[in-house]
């Protein structure tokens, strides 16, 4: 579970965004601004970002306060999991990213299979809609549901992209050193749920 200091930021955040989204009264928006500073304030203490950068980045945003969605590509071969190997942090994930506009999130994942492993693909099922505030990743800003998209490849070879350094496959009983932002180990344990019981109902939390 997230710790509540990040929790009381971001519903602080959230309700700044909306009411400066649709406040009229000039005396509520410098209130709906002050509440956005304040939780700009509290993400510069609790962590070692800059309030500018925080402010570009976390409170930035207009219009209604919406979570973001993060969806990840699920491939199993012979009973080893596709991961890359992310520049960002040097570790590994399923492949995915952001939602993109225009796209939908078979669209999005078949996309990011693509770009981040070279394989081509199509997806088959949603395996699971996650909540990151209810798994062990380390703290951000934002409120993301994760999707994860069971996939199957039909084309293409390994090889890494703009954003990957590396491809590979990995069995449960060896995974590598994961990137925890991204996906846990315990997700992927459940994930590997469906390559034994390909029945198994999507998890929704």
């Amino acid at each position: 579970m997230e710790q509540k200091w990040l929790t009381w930021a971001k519903e602080i955040q959230g309700i700044a965004q909306t009411g400066l989204t649709y406040a009229k009264d000039v005396y509520d928006i410098e209130r709906y601004q002050a509440l956005r500073e304040l939780s700009v304030d509290i993400l510069a203490n609790y962590t070692y970002e800059s309030k500018e950068r925080i402010g570009l980045s976390f409170a930035g945003e207009g219009g209604y306060s919406t979570p973001k969605v993060d969806i990840r590509g699920v491939i199993f071969q012979d009973n080893r999991i596709l991961l890359v190997h992310e520049k960002l942090d040097g570790k590994w994930a399923l492949p995915g990213g952001w939602a993109d506009i225009g796209l939908s999130p078979s669209e999005v994942v078949v996309k990011e299979i693509a770009e981040e492993s070279g394989y081509q693909a199509e997806a088959v099922r949603l395996l699971a809609v996650l909540d990151k505030k209810f798994h062990q990743h380390p703290p951000e800003p934002y409120h993301v549901y994760k999707m994860f998209i069971l996939c199957r490849i039909t084309g293409g070879s390994a090889e890494a992209g703009v954003e990957t350094s590396g491809v590979g496959f990995f069995a449960e009983d060896a995974l590598p050193e994961l990137s925890e932002e991204r996906n846990t180990a315990e997700q992927l344990h459940t994930l590997f749920q469906y390559l034994h019981n390909p029945e198994k109902a999507v998890i929704l939390d």
